[in-house]
């Protein structure tokens, strides 16, 4: 099983700058998308199924606005809408996949770059899924956790992590709740395999940032340790250049 986690910034400017063609290469099995900022009725999905994958999409209610979406040439066994929590729900920010016996929730997280009120939301938020994902894994505990965090995990995720570490995405509260993630039975798996830095998902559109790599490392495919034996591969595709991340792979044996 291959996996892919990319925030597309709008599937359709992303598709304008060769997304479909991308899917064309066959890039992995399974592709989670976020911030498609599109409902249902303007997705390409006729563009995406000619090439093999089905599309299942869950949109926020404001237009425009969010929404994340699974791309997949594996048919899943069962597919759930939201998370059932409300806010996050009418912002379309959680999507879940089953898979036989693994659970994959692609899920695009809040930013608080707007403002305080934004960044309390986001806290409230990673409150609510933590709940969320440690209740699921009762019942499903092998599960792949996916998506856009809009958090730096440690200073060597960032490129700058003296002056950035008063701003948003690389806040102490928001990368302990990292440390609680993983001090819980989940595992970076780009981390896993690559311990090496300057290795970045998104960049700043101001002062050249993709050009000199001045980057953050704010997306990722995380799994739990059921998963560990099953992992083989995981890296950062930085030449993929349809939106301001850049997708990250993972794969994993059957």
């Amino acid at each position: 099983m291959r996996v892919i986690s990319y925030n597309v910034n709008g599937i359709r400017a992303a598709v304008k700058k060769g997304f479909i063609d991308w899917l064309k290469t066959n890039p992995a099995d399974i592709i989670c998308l976020q911030e498609i900022k599109a409902n249902k009725e303007d997705l390409p999905i006729a563009d995406i199924n000619a090439v093999g994958y089905e599309v299942f999409s869950y949109s926020a209610q404001k237009k425009g606005y969010s929404g994340v979406a699974v791309l997949t040439r594996i048919k899943p066994d069962k597919v759930i809408y939201g998370n059932g929590i409300m806010q996050s729900d009418a912002e379309g920010r959680v999507i879940r996949a089953d898979f036989g016996d693994t659970t994959l929730i692609n899920a695009y997280f809040p930013s608080g770059t707007s403002g305080d009120e934004r960044q309390g939301y986001k806290y409230q938020w990673l409150d609510e899924f933590f709940a969320f994902i440690k209740d699921l894994r009762k019942s499903r505990p092998k599960l792949i956790i996916c998506g856009d965090y809009n958090i730096c995990h440690q200073a060597i995720d960032i490129h700058d992590p003296v002056r950035n570490k008063n701003y948003t995405g690389f806040l102490p509260e928001e990368r302990a709740w990292m440390d609680k993630l993983f001090a819980n039975g989940f595992i970076d798996t780009f981390r896993h395999f690559n311990k090496e830095p300057h290795q970045y998902t998104w960049w700043s559109a101001f002062a050249n940032a993709r050009e000199n790599n001045k980057g953050w490392r704010i997306d990722y495919i995380n799994v739990t340790e059921p998963l560990l034996q099953s992992l083989k591969h995981a890296e950062i595709l930085p030449h993929i250049k349809h939106s301001d991340h850049c997708p990250v792979f993972l794969e994993m044996s059957n």
